[in-house]
């Protein structure tokens, strides 16, 4: 959930903060001031690509930050982003997101307070919220959109279908490499034999170079390393005022004071531990010293035999890990070309039961999403007719079993298909030509996915895959757009509806709908006197009691407020509270 965003320098706005609730936040303002700007800001913290046009005039950056609190399935996805990322969790749970963009383009994120990338934003942001502009939604309503809308609704779990498909492509992927042309077959033996030889041949042992640059270290300065060990042990140990012959000293006079006073009994066993460690690395670093041999020859082999390793690194590394591992593959490979018959075989049974499998587990998903596709269409076409529209709306799932159209999510293609007034033609729900009745239907959509995801959530059995991905925030950019009247206040309660399982934050010019707020905020362009120019920066203040009766009105009337304007949103505030 959205708790509260900040903006500092972004377009019109100087800087400004909005503290957010749960249930359904409505926003609303004259014209042209600003109230998208809000929604901008956030799809900049979800991963959206910046501008720097979008710097206030006159400043150097602009900056955009939110706190999020996480929770249920959310709250684990995003800590295993965060862990995938190398980034901390907060103390208290919460997601705090910054992100300053500089002009030239240039910024930078920040995900609790560490320095982040757009790339851990876009992957946090399916978390976090979902953003539905006017016709956004249906610009990128491709075909994986709309199946993993189905599932949601379903609460299909599509991971035994991928995992699958990845073992059947697997498969099929070594089949292939293994019935390539025979010329290309024997020119990739003959590099892969000359790879195997050179590596053989080398011997490797796995951490040999880090071990072999520490030998190259210790030969290079056997002189300064003996002179320093042996130094160390003189005054450790052997000398006539070491440390140690100093405790000892010390320990007879202290086992004196004990005679006498016998507190001071385990100050002597503790001075009795540390000249027995100290002793103990004398004879540690004496034991060293008498291992150090300067050996010019060595040296020199040392050398060469890394000068060697760097090469093979280079070659087929760059860890020598990574040359071992080459190696092996190299050799896993020509067995394989040596028995390429009796592999064959044994790849293409294996390929047979993979694809049985997958099968298997496509067909079981398909039956699961034919069953909710029955059941969504009604809810959909249920919830579209409550939104002042009179239309008959399908889901048209296609199946192939094959192989040509096999993918890690199933053998299915949806659409969605809608006729908008009786009597007309099915069509699809992309080919909607009124702004106003494809925001219903998206809305309507919604709202039964939401209702199927909650319901799936409730079931006793393991949470699927698709309700892992439900999204807690959900943000309406002016939906609202060529509707009014009974279906502007259809539209409200549907969003009224959505709010009660998610926070729902929506931009609307329409007094219907700001009626059945929870929480009222007003985007307002002030005018600084301070400034000669005049200039304009835009505010945002929530409204409550007599302010937002006031707003109603100004929506309803315009900007010159009249008793029966005021008289008539206090009664519309009342009556869809």
């Amino acid at each position: 959930m959205l708790v509260e965003l900040r903006l500092e320098n972004y377009a019109v706005i100087d800087n400004a903060a909005v503290e957010f609730a749960s249930g359904l936040n409505l926003l609303t303002g004259e014209t042209g001031a600003g109230k998208s700007i809000l929604i901008d800001a956030l799809a900049l913290l979800l991963g959206e690509k910046a501008s720097s046009d979008v710097i206030r005039t006159g400043a150097e950056r602009a900056v955009v930050s939110a706190v999020f609190e996480c929770e249920d399935g959310a709250g684990d996805a995003i800590e295993k982003v965060l862990e995938q990322n190398g980034l901390d969790e907060s103390e208290d749970g919460s997601l705090i997101i910054r992100r300053e963009i500089a002009a030239g383009g240039k910024g930078r994120v920040f995900v609790n307070n560490q320095a982040a990338t757009v790339a851990v934003l876009r992957q946090l942001a399916p978390q976090l919220a979902t953003l539905h502009a006017q016709n956004e939604s249906i610009l990128s309503f491709d075909g994986p959109a709309r199946l993993a809308l189905l599932d949601g609704f379903a609460g299909s779990d599509i991971e035994p279908v991928a995992a699958a498909y990845e073992a059947w492509k697997g498969i099929r992927s070594r089949i292939g490499e293994l019935e390539q042309g025979e010329q290309d077959r024997l020119r990739l033996v003959d590099l892969w034999i000359f790879h195997k030889r050179e590596i053989e041949g080398a011997k490797l042992q796995v951490g040999e170079d880090e071990r072999l640059e520490t030998e190259k270290r210790v030969l290079a300065n056997a002189e300064k390393i003996y002179n320093a060990a042996m130094q160390a042990f003189d005054l450790l140990y052997e000398g006539d005022n070491s440390t140690s012959s100093s405790m000892r000293a010390a320990q007879k006079q202290i086992e004196e004071l004990v005679r006498y006073e016998s507190k001071f009994q385990e100050a002597l066993a503790a001075l009795e531990t540390a000249r027995i460690s100290v002793e103990d690395v004398g004879a540690t670093v004496r034991d060293y010293a008498g291992g150090i041999h300067a050996s010019p020859e060595h040296l020199a082999e040392v050398e060469d035999r890394l000068a060697s390793l760097d090469r093979l690194k280079r070659k087929y590394g760059p860890a020598l890990e990574d040359v071992i591992a080459f190696g092996e593959d190299v050799t896993r490979k020509l067995s394989e070309i040596e028995n390429k018959d009796e592999i064959l075989r044994e790849l293409r049974a294996d390929l047979a039961k993979a694809g049985t499998e997958y099968l298997r587990a496509a067909r079981a998903l398909s039956k699961k999403r034919d069953e909710a596709g029955r059941k969504l269409e009604k809810q959909v076409e249920a919830e579209i007719n409550d939104l002042a529209m009179k239309s008959a709306f399908r889901i048209e799932i296609t199946t192939s079993q094959e192989e040509g159209n096999w993918t890690a999510a199933g053998i299915d293609q949806v659409v969605y298909m809608i006729a908008t007034n009786p009597g007309e033609p099915m069509r699809q729900l992309e080919h909607i030509a009124s702004g106003g009745e494809l925001s219903r239907v998206m809305l309507a959509l919604k709202v039964s996915v939401e209702a199927g995801s909650n319901r799936v959530a409730r079931a006793p059995a393991k949470a699927s895959s698709a309700r892992a991905a439900a999204h807690r925030t959900m943000v309406f950019d002016e939906i609202d757009t060529g509707i009014g009247g009974r279906a502007a206040e259809a539209v409200g309660k549907k969003l009224k509806e959505l709010a009660r399982t998610n926070q729902v934050l929506c931009v609307t010019h329409l007094p219907q709908i700001a009626t059945f707020a929870d929480h009222h905020y007003v985007i307002e362009k002030v005018i600084e006197k301070k400034e000669r120019s005049g200039r304009s920066r835009t505010s945002i203040r929530a409204v409550v009691g007599e302010e937002r009766t006031e707003e109603v009105a100004r929506m309803l009337s315009g900007a010159k407020l009249t008793n029966t304007s005021r008289k008539h949103a206090e009664q519309m505030i009342k009556a869809n509270t």
